[in-house]
């Protein structure tokens, strides 16, 4: 990939730095998070232009806000396993 191909997608695809509590889940939702952002403005973006109906627009930030809450519930909501017993030293 070309180097101004790197930048576009840089500029395109842009994420910001995780600067909460770090965990691998709250990581991980993060990202989800900002994927979301990403989409619903690359949507909003589409029917304000008139390449997709309001109700296309609607409907598809509808599902993807059903796939970030299901990812919130997995990873944030849901119980953290506890760390195993590991044997003595």
């Amino acid at each position: 990939m070309s180097s101004s191909q790197n930048e576009k997608d840089r500029f395109f695809n842009a994420r910001g730095s995780y600067r909460g509590e770090f965990t691998p889940e709250h990581l991980a939702f993060n990202a989800n998070l900002q994927e979301f952002a990403q989409r619903v403005s690359l949507i909003c973006g589409l029917e304000t232009n008139g390449k997709i109906a309001p109700e296309v627009a609607y409907q598809q930030i509808k599902d993807l806000w059903h796939q970030l809450d299901r990812s919130k519930q997995a990873l944030i909501d849901s119980d953290r396993p506890s760390a195993p017993d590991l044997p003595a030293e």
